[in-house]
């Protein structure tokens, strides 16, 4: 991913999940705390079998102190790491071959909790990791079959379910299946969650690079316009001292008329290479965000159609900011949107919640068709049927996405659609920045 932005989210997702799956483990843990206490207590009173208790308890509250260190350390921002997953689970795996050694060896019927670790280790980690875990835990079984501690355990199979090796089997059996399904099953989400996010974050990856590329070739057609602009600007002007347009007051009129739209497309050049970085220094305007609102709304409403308009600037604070012509040219692309589709009647409400700046834009027109609010802001999703249909709003999500807002919309009960826009007032008020950095 070329966006820097965007390899820094990539990089928390999987941070995020390494959490979650340590978070797995550590519960894990604790249910093998538990469950070795039961068992140790059961075998060592239950069926008289002697077992060194004190030396076992001692390996299990070295565990129970392990974990209680991991929980701290997993609340931590630290990255969690491949390494750090394997280390968790060697942990695990050494905990488990000291129990077995001091209560049977490779006799004991829980000598098969080794194949819970490894699979576990198959979903966590690489293969190389993975492949080593198998490769301790198999030398772990070979070393507990030659140096393991016996126990009078009566390995008299054909007693069925009478035989205490095979009720310690079924259980031991009992209890991998059901570790197995719950946590591979929570582990798995996890993962599945997170390539879902990466997923996500491609897409907007190539969204963005989609703009970038939009923006070039905007730049570089205002810079080509820029030209020919200025060649009508100055016959349009000698024209209008001609004594035939002079002469005829509608030829006249028809003449200011191109003069201002002439104009207007001059402004929109010049509003195209200000949001592309040039003559930035001699265009920015210190404004404060209810100014700003209002000037924006007054310069649409004289360049558009408009046929009744509703105003509600509820954005009462007198917050400094720099004029932004990507957030004019953001909130100028839904009223244009909204006039389109409703030409008797729209409105644009402003207000303030929270640390953001919340803008709603309402029309009576159709709506949007239920399939293109499910594909919101998508590139080329539009209900009005030409070649680049869509592009505003499309342009629009990605604007508030990258200065860290959104923005949503939704069909009136009464007919017509909602668009709410949300910006972050950090993001370009003087005073919320400086609130912010400390």
């Amino acid at each position: 991913m070329g966006n820097p932005s965007i390899t820094i989210d990539a990089a928390r997702v999987d941070n995020v999940t390494g959490h979650k799956n340590m978070l797995q483990l550590i519960q894990l843990r604790w249910i093998a705390v538990a469950g070795q206490f039961f068992t140790i207590g059961v075998v060592h009173f239950g069926f008289d079998i002697p077992l060194p208790i004190e030396t076992m308890l001692a390996v299990l509250a070295a565990l129970a102190v392990f974990n209680i260190a991991s929980m701290v350390r997993w609340r931590s921002p630290k990255e969690v790491t491949n390494r750090r997953l394997f280390v968790a689970l060697l942990v695990d795996v050494a905990t488990l071959t000291a129990q077995l050694y001091l209560s049977g060896g490779a006799s004991n019927p829980f000598i098969f909790l080794y194949l819970l670790q490894v699979n576990l280790g198959a979903v966590l980690l690489t293969p190389r990791a993975t492949w080593t875990l198998v490769g301790i835990s198999i030398a772990c079984f070979g070393g507990l079959a030659l140096y393991g501690r016996p126990l009078p355990l009566p390995l008299d199979q054909a007693g069925g379910l009478s035989s205490p090796y095979v009720q310690g089997m079924l259980i031991c059996f009992a209890l991998d299946v059901a570790l197995l399904v719950i946590f591979i099953t929570r582990i798995g989400g996890n993962l599945r969650e997170r390539d879902a996010r990466l997923a996500s974050l491609r897409q907007r990856a190539a969204e963005e690079e989609h703009v970038v590329r939009m923006g070039l070739l905007a730049s570089g057609a205002a810079h080509e316009l820029g030209t020919p602009l200025a060649t009508l600007a100055v016959i349009l002007g000698d024209w209008r001292r001609m004594s035939p347009f002079m002469a005829d007051r509608e030829l006249l009129q028809e003449l200011v008329e191109m003069q201002a739209q002439v104009q207007r497309c001059k402004t929109i050049v010049s509003g195209i290479l200000l949001s592309a970085g040039e003559a930035r220094g001699e265009s920015s305007v210190k404004t404060t965000v209810c100014t700003f609102l209002d000037e924006l709304v007054g310069e649409w409403r004289s360049t558009r159609p408009v046929r009744w308009f509703t105003y509600d600037n509820r954005f009462h604070e007198d917050l400094p900011m720099v004029s932004d012509s990507a957030v004019k040219q953001m909130v100028c692309n839904v009223l244009d949107n909204a006039l389109e589709a409703s030409p008797n009647w729209c409105s644009l409400e402003a207000m303030r919640k929270g640390g953001s700046l919340v803008i709603t834009v309402t029309d009576t027109g159709p709506g949007f068709a239920p399939e293109m609010l499910g594909q919101f802001g998508k590139p080329y999703q539009s209900s009005k049927g030409r070649p680049g249909g869509g592009l505003g709003l499309f342009l629009s999500v990605n604007v508030a996405r990258t200065i860290g807002g959104t923005v949503s919309a939704h069909n009136r009960t009464v007919g017509g659609a909602v668009v709410t826009i949300s910006l972050p007032l950090a993001a370009f008020t003087l005073e919320e920045k400086k609130t912010y950095g400390r």
